[in-house]
């Protein structure tokens, strides 16, 4: 059932609005509001499908209702209701974010029209909202400990920005996790997030992976080719193990940060790049630095923001949490009935050294949800998770 409100002094009109409106599908549930503050009261108060609202009224007109209405409920599309001398303030209302405007009297097959189209938008925006959040699932950050929470306070203040980030933390303590968060929270969400492991790219062929390169430009080179910087433009380019990343492959990535710009292997053509980088890594780079490995002026540019990524030893009461979100989700993934850790299992894998962190952890839960009983227990653990 749609749920519609129409926010129109006039007692009139707003009778007539309700009748055409209702008496054209009976799943339509409209509501009234006399003036612009019992508007913007009922629009904090209940969740509407489409707001009709009228421009002049008294107490309050309906542009700042529109302006108040965009801030609380930014989804809801928001028909604009004009007298004859109202046009020019309708059309800026559309500037504004209002979906569109009629004008009085209104005829009904635009008034019809203009309702059917503006609760198809918000089906619509409710849809893409839900495979947004569909996607977010594979990258969510599962736990309430005091580090975890510090790091999403962080990623909520630094995520709006451009600000280079650099991830730090041992092996399997979800990084990735981190930059993708970064980006699904940015306003380059709608661009690419090209992700690149530094450290599985062999150092005679980074540069091309990277910033691409033009035929002939080495042996194998058979065409030209763009690379990741390209590819990630308007968006996010993640620097997975950053550490492991040549010199010279570095002095270009400094390039690209203070230029805006990068060139292809065997080319000196530039080409403009606009790009964020969010680089991790599981070295200690200062002292990658002291011994000549990393070039200090590249690691003040990309650590504007530092995140450490906490070990799993270091935060155990988030461990019932995973343990609880990786059965489930592999239980789906495999197929299988949802199955139950007994409180003294989870006890018993909280005192557990965890050397591999999160991704070790998964992967005890996986096999403890295939080989355990329904209730897995104790005994299961020590048959099958043992260390």
């Amino acid at each position: 059932m749609s749920k519609i409100l129409i926010i129109e002094d006039e007692a009139a009109i707003r009778r007539v609005l309700s009748k055409i409106i209702s008496e054209e599908n009976e799943s339509y549930n409209v509501e009234q509001a006399e003036d612009g503050l019992l508007g913007i009261e009922m629009i904090m108060n209940n969740d509407y499908d489409l707001i009709l609202c009228d421009i002049k009224m008294p107490k309050m007109d309906g542009v700042e209702v529109l302006e108040k209405a965009k801030k609380i409920k930014p989804e809801i599309p928001i028909v604009m209701i004009s007298g004859h001398g109202d046009i020019d303030t309708a059309v800026n209302t559309m500037r504004l974010g209002a979906f569109d405007y009629i004008s009085k009297p209104p005829d009904l097959n635009r008034l019809l029209n203009t309702v059917r189209n503006a609760l198809d938008k918000k089906v619509l925006i409710v849809e893409n909202k839900r495979l947004k959040n569909k996607v977010s699932k594979s990258y969510q950050m599962i736990g309430e400990s005091n580090a975890i929470n510090h790091i999403k306070d962080i990623i909520e203040k630094v995520a709006a920005t451009d600000a280079r980030v650099l991830i730090t933390g041992p092996n399997g303590t979800g990084k990735e996790l981190v930059a993708h968060w970064l980006h699904e929270k940015s306003d380059r969400v709608k661009a690419p997030m090209i992700e690149v492991n530094c450290a599985a790219i062999p150092s005679e062929l980074i540069e091309s992976e990277l910033f691409g390169h033009v035929k002939g430009s080495f042996t194998g080179a058979n065409k030209d080719r763009a690379g990741k910087f390209e590819a990630a433009n308007g968006g996010t380019i993640f620097l997975d193990e950053i550490g492991d990343m040549s010199l010279s492959a570095q002095a270009k990535v400094l390039r690209a940060l203070q230029e805006s710009k990068i060139s292809r292997v065997g080319s000196d053509k530039d080409i403009k790049v606009n790009v964020r980088i969010v680089a991790a890594t599981n070295k200690n780079l200062k002292e990658e630095i002291s011994v000549g490995r990393f070039r200090e002026d590249l690691y003040h540019r990309l650590a504007v923001i530092l995140i450490k990524v906490p070990a799993l030893n270091d935060r155990r009461e988030d461990i019932p949490l995973l343990i609880s979100f990786f059965a489930n989700k592999i239980a789906e993934e495999q197929g299988m009935p949802e199955k139950i850790f007994s409180s003294k299992a989870i006890t018993l894998l909280q005192e557990y050294d965890w050397t591999g962190n999160i991704r070790e952890l998964r992967n005890v839960v996986e096999r403890l949800i295939i080989l355990g009983e329904k209730e897995v227990s104790v005994n299961d653990i020590k048959l099958f998770a043992s260390k």
